[in-house]
């Protein structure tokens, strides 16, 4: 299997929302030549969520299969976002065990 070919799982770990829009940039190019990308807005990472709307909305549009940790949700007062499934990273590393993982 090429690398391209391979299945690729973001997660994104930190509050900044200028690091979340680049790990939405990264999916949406990588589902945009073809694989299948899976992104998880884990713990505080979860906050940006809100900031980074628009490119949220291309990455689902393009395919990417974006989740958020429940508990980050509840720590930050948080709505799932529509299109935005719960999820945790137990959860998330068993549905893709072989994705190349990046964290961001």
């Amino acid at each position: 299997m090429s690398a391209l070919a391979a299945p690729l799982a973001v997660v994104v770990v930190g509050p900044d929302p200028a690091r979340a829009l680049s790990a939405l940039g990264i999916a949406s190019a990588a589902a945009a030549l073809g694989r299948d990308v899976a992104l998880l807005f884990d713990g505080p990472g979860v906050g940006t969520l809100e900031a980074a709307a628009e490119a949220l909305a291309t990455a689902l549009a393009l395919g990417v299969r974006v989740s958020a940790c429940t508990t980050g949700l509840a720590d930050h007062g948080a709505a799932l976002p529509p299109g935005v499934e719960p999820g945790g990273i137990v959860g998330f590393l068993a549905a893709n065990p072989a994705a190349q993982l990046l964290t961001v």
